[in-house]
């Protein structure tokens, strides 16, 4: 699964490094290769990741919520909080982009379950 299907890089921003991208690229599949096998939590290492710049991770406060949502929506209680706490950092337009990149991340694995 390509990193590229996940992150939604803004092409008009600064360049990133290729070492980083990559280095991100492989923290998102690992994740979601856990997350395929049953580990929620998996989701929730990544929106901390995102929101942090840690473990190799780009900081995108968007990607985080993203999984924290995710993540929320499994029963994660601690990914509602700090779900919470990175969208006091957002705009209402990251926000909205947030939510809809969660909606086509759960669209696509319906996908996938029912191929």
């Amino acid at each position: 699964m390509a990193y590229a299907e996940h992150l939604y890089l803004v092409e008009t921003g600064p360049a990133v490094d290729p070492a980083v991208l990559k280095t991100t690229e492989a923290l998102v599949c690992r994740c979601l290769s856990q997350h395929a096998d049953g580990d929620d939590n998996a989701l929730f290492e990544l929106g901390c990741a995102f929101s942090t710049g840690s473990r190799g991770a780009l900081c995108d406060l968007v990607e985080a919520h993203k999984y924290f949502n995710l993540a929320a929506s499994r029963g994660h209680e601690e990914a509602q909080a700090c779900r919470a706490e990175v969208a006091e950092e957002m705009t209402a337009r990251e926000i909205v982009e947030a939510q809809r990149r969660a909606r086509a991340f759960l669209a696509e694995t319906a996908n996938r379950r029912v191929a």
